[in-house]
């Protein structure tokens, strides 16, 4: 089973892209969605307790939480410790359900995949794109977002022509959808032809 990283800087089209792999039939992981969950359910004491204030009607609320966390690089380090392991796991149970269920190809969709040695853990590294321009434009469009937190974000992110390099496969979604589509297409087919080679 080939396992595919998927990454790349906010607002470059990569939860877009895990769902073109996913309308392909390849089983994808969300590391986000687990946060997301994790936030409404097992993580709301443990980060209550190490970040007080940030719960709203029992759930963490993420705003409260990134304006303690982020641009604070010890503040963001504890928070890691306490989600990353249970992400882990449930990346775990992911695998081997995938496995069990004969997948040949996966995807784990992880944001911060070369910042947290993500790559490590998977076969094909695939960083999603965009020029600066548009990447800009699309996160300066975000309800919430403001030229400070965008550049908050992007310091703690490997810079995109960084993970570019340390790519197998890269996806530019700046010419639209289409586009990434038959990008998304052709790396299924790479890998799957690659795979009966060897």
């Amino acid at each position: 089973m080939i396992i595919i990283g998927l990454t790349g800087s906010i607002g470059m089209g990569k939860s877009t892209t895990a769902a073109m792999f996913a309308a392909a039939g390849i089983p994808v992981h969300d590391a986000d969605a687990v946060v997301h969950h994790l936030y409404e359910g097992e993580a709301v004491e443990l980060l209550e307790s190490e970040f007080p204030g940030t719960t709203e009607a029992g759930k963490i609320d993420r705003a409260k939480l990134g304006n303690k966390v982020i641009g604070n690089s010890a503040a963001m380090k504890r928070l890691e410790s306490i989600i990353h392991p249970l992400v882990h796991r449930e990346e775990k149970k992911f695998l081997e359900a995938a496995k069990a269920n004969g997948a040949d190809i996966v995807v784990l969709d992880i944001p911060l995949l070369l910042e947290t040695e993500g790559d490590k853990r998977v076969d094909v590294v695939v960083v999603v794109t965009a020029t600066q321009e548009e990447q800009r434009k699309r996160v300066l469009s975000r309800k919430g977002m403001s030229e400070e937190k965008f550049n908050a974000i992007l310091a703690q992110q490997v810079p995109d022509h960084e993970k570019r390099k340390r790519a197998n496969f890269v996806i530019d979604t700046t010419s639209g959808m289409e586009s990434a589509r038959n990008q998304v297409r052709k790396i299924i087919e790479t890998l799957r032809s690659d795979h009966t080679q060897n």
